[in-house]
């Protein structure tokens, strides 16, 4: 099955992870043996081959660059500007796989049924370029609303204000408070050009605040249940029914701690937490009775998002194994139009509602 990733750091492992996702992973990993300045190391998931081999034809990539106050402890950049121009390093990255036929960015409507026409034509996908959107996770990196278009010219077609901590445009993960006048204006600008406006990391406030200001398109890339696993990354029961009411899809994402609770980062392992694929499912089944229907659930993988096989279901070797998910979904008793729409469709209904503008 044709397989839509909404949340994949690829541009990050490639510059600040030093891999080469031309290669296959078992080739990446090999080369990362004995190395620890990354818990992570030697447990790659993702690769481009990989992601042909599993199907996985279109995905939204990132580029990410936090900006740090001297009094926060969070890892980053200690200027706006640098934060920029680590962006722009990765947008090189993107730009240099496009020009070995490696990757195509997709931008629009018409790019888009390009791509799908080409990896829907039944042939094999060895030679295939893998379709990116491109997404800005967290962004300190603008340094003022001007930038935000010279982003968009380039292809940037989401934007989620923050990340983990407190951020110059609104408050993300494990931080507190609301957007304020630059995040609003902020979303102002996003709104102007239908850049899509990706809720996940924001804290509840500036989620709600977002909300109330912005009337463009939302998603939410990569994000799970609280009432599953009960943490503040996670959306509230409350929070999903405001986002199917605007039309939302929810990312379903395969970061352990955020799939089973009491999880203990670098002591917990997902044999002994019995996490697997099918917990995903689990969060997913939860939206989707939310919902009632399965039109609002996708998947945003977030594999090698700064953790490897250490911290994600312990059957799944590599990205090709998303592949499972199908029949997993099946066991649980989805149709297959519902399957359908959970592995690609509702992505790209989301797409061409939003493109078609």
């Amino acid at each position: 099955m044709f397989i839509i990733d909404a949340h994949l750091d690829l541009a990050m492992n490639a510059m600040e992870w030093n891999r080469d996702l031309s290669k296959p992973v078992n080739e990446i990993n090999a080369r990362e043996a004995g190395l620890t300045d990354k818990p992570d190391r030697g447990k790659a998931t993702v690769s481009l081959p990989e992601l042909r081999k599993g199907n996985v034809g279109l995905v939204v990539a990132t580029q990410i660059a936090r900006y740090v106050a001297p009094d926060n402890p969070l890892p980053g950049w200690h200027s706006a500007e640098q934060a920029w121009a680590q962006t722009q390093g990765q947008l090189a990255w993107y730009k240099v796989m496009e020009a070995k036929g490696e990757m195509v960015a997709i931008t629009d409507l018409q790019t888009l049924e390009k791509h799908l026409a080409l990896w829907m034509n039944g042939e094999p996908n060895e030679e295939k370029p893998v379709g990116y959107i491109q997404s800005l996770e967290g962004a300190d990196s603008l340094i003022d609303l001007s930038y935000v278009e010279k982003a968009w010219q380039y292809g940037l077609r989401a934007i989620g204000p923050a990340h983990y901590g407190p951020g110059r445009y609104a408050q993300g993960t494990d931080a507190h408070g609301f957007m304020g006048a630059r995040g609003k204006a902020l979303l102002r600008e996003m709104e102007r050009l239908n850049i899509i406006l990706d809720v996940t990391h924001l804290c509840d406030d500036s989620f709600w605040e977002a909300l109330d200001h912005f009337n463009g398109p939302v998603w939410a890339s990569h994000n799970n249940v609280r009432s599953i696993v009960n943490h503040n990354r996670q959306f509230s029961d409350e929070q999903i029914k405001e986002l199917i009411n605007r039309d939302a899809v929810i990312g379903g994402a395969l970061d352990a701690w955020m799939m089973v609770p009491n999880w203990i980062r670098g002591q917990s392992t997902p044999e002994a937490m019995n996490c697997k694929l099918e917990i995903l499912i689990d969060h997913i089944d939860h939206i989707c009775q939310l919902a009632g229907n399965a039109l609002h659930i996708g998947i945003g993988s977030d594999l090698d998002g700064a953790f490897g096989k250490e911290q994600c279901p312990y059957d799944l070797e590599t990205i090709a194994d998303l592949q499972k998910l199908p029949q997993l979904l099946t066991k649980r008793g989805y149709a297959q139009t519902d399957i359908e729409n959970i592995m690609h469709n509702n992505w790209l209904r989301f797409l061409k509602r939003v493109w078609m503008k």
